[in-house]
């Protein structure tokens, strides 16, 4: 029978805020107690024979203490590598996407070889072997868009725990950057003011050969999507049709256009611009831009870059 090991994330870690409302168990420093799903999934993977283990990580640190559990034996080349062959399994408890991305993050800085190291069993077009697969436990349960609800994952805690006794791992790509995280879902580049509205910028964005602004055109969002996450901005369809198995990065840019009108003026219209490709590149023009990142602010004031790493993490579905 496995071992299970149940994995939360602290107050504040990998969401870029507080854990959410109803945790209910949000102690004064940084643990929060195992939140119900939490509990009832140990319980339901405890009734099926597995023995189980309920961490909360608070630190990077934390996190990586966890993923170590995972390790290959030692490789001739020095490489750390994860264990093809391991019993061990991993829960993800998560309240938000950015929260999965954090692990998934941390287990790519742990597995990815330098580029000097690469091994020959590396596979082609990759930078990470293959991640040890991980079950998604939302703890919202009411979310109908994060990635696991999109991907029609188990959402109940008994599910859950099927799902990974059952051992079947559905293997998904994943999108690296050159800022050294990664992203599991997608990307917005772009804010909006106080009103609500979209602030435009400029910027150069390229998918592999195709250009889809050089710069010079007013743009109100970039959407860079690894699943369908960020399908929508404004009440706009951007992304046609997200497909975290296709191998390819799907891009869009919302560019607003004056179209005159004889006798009538002239209106405002939004293009929409798509493409798909492996790598995608994002060049602000003026200055800094807003931009989230699975759910996670920040800001870009340089050119940053994704790619495409096919079926580089796996998770536990039914």
């Amino acid at each position: 029978m496995y071992d299970v090991v149940l994995l939360s994330l602290a107050e504040g870690q990998g969401s870029g805020g507080a854990c959410g409302d109803e945790c209910g168990g949000c102690a004064p420093a940084t643990a929060c107690a195992p939140r119900v799903p939490v509990l009832k999934c140990a319980d339901a993977l405890t009734a099926a024979g597995a023995r189980v283990e309920t961490i909360t990580a608070a630190s990077d640190q934390e996190i990586d203490d966890v993923i170590a559990r995972f390790d290959a034996p030692a490789r001739p080349d020095g490489l750390t590598w994860p264990d093809a062959h391991s019993k061990l399994r991993l829960v993800v408890a998560s309240s938000t996407d950015g929260q999965l991305r954090a692990v998934v993050r941390r287990l790519v800085r742990r597995y990815a070889p330098p580029p000097s190291k690469r091994p020959s069993d590396l596979p082609a077009g990759r930078t990470v072997p293959d991640l040890p697969p991980l079950a998604i436990l939302p703890l919202d349960a009411s979310n109908t868009t994060d990635l696991a609800a999109q991907l029609g994952l188990p959402r109940t805690p008994e599910a859950v725990a099927a799902a990974v006794l059952s051992g079947s791992a559905r293997r998904l790509d994943l999108l690296r950057n050159d800022g050294g995280s990664v992203t599991v879902d997608g990307a917005l580049v772009g804010g909006m003011d106080d009103d609500g509205h979209a602030v435009p910028w400029r910027g150069r964005v390229e998918v592999d050969d195709a250009v889809l602004s050089n710069g010079d055109d007013p743009i109100l969002a970039c959407a860079i999507g690894n699943s369908a996450g960020y399908a929508e901005f404004a009440g706009m369809r951007l992304l046609a049709d997200g497909d975290a198995v296709d191998g390819q990065v799907e891009v869009a840019v919302a560019v607003p256009t004056v179209i005159k009108q004889r006798f009538r003026g002239s209106k405002m219209r939004v293009e929409v611009r798509r493409a798909r490709g492996r790598a995608v590149s994002v060049l602000p023009r003026d200055g800094e831009i807003q931009f989230l990142d699975d759910g996670v602010g920040g800001a870009m004031s340089r050119k940053r870059s994704w790619w495409t790493e096919a079926g580089a993490w796996a998770v536990y579905a039914s």
